[in-house]
């Protein structure tokens, strides 16, 4: 997987829904991708290069928020996050 931009990034979340991924999988993506898009504001328009100070901040906004899911849903989270992080090709 090739997920340089914002919008590659949206793409890949787009086609999770087209697939046969776990709905652990989709709520975890559909919940990141909401933060995504809040921070995403702050660092340019969704054809910007994804950036390590756009995730730091993705990240740092979910640890913020982390009282608003169960301690289950919480580690889902936390490892599709993990997952994703590690397919992306994060610039500077």
């Amino acid at each position: 997987m090739n997920i340089v931009h914002l919008s590659d990034l949206y793409h890949h979340f787009d086609q999770l829904a087209a697939q046969d991924v776990s709905s652990d999988e989709l709520f975890a993506s559909s919940y990141i991708r909401g933060f995504i898009a809040l921070s995403a504001g702050e660092f340019g328009d969704e054809n910007q290069v994804i950036s390590a100070p756009l995730i730091e901040h993705v990240s740092e906004s979910m640890a913020a928020a982390r009282t608003e899911l169960s301690p289950g849903d919480r580690e889902v989270v936390k490892r599709y996050w993990q997952q994703l992080i590690k397919q992306l090709a994060i610039k500077g």
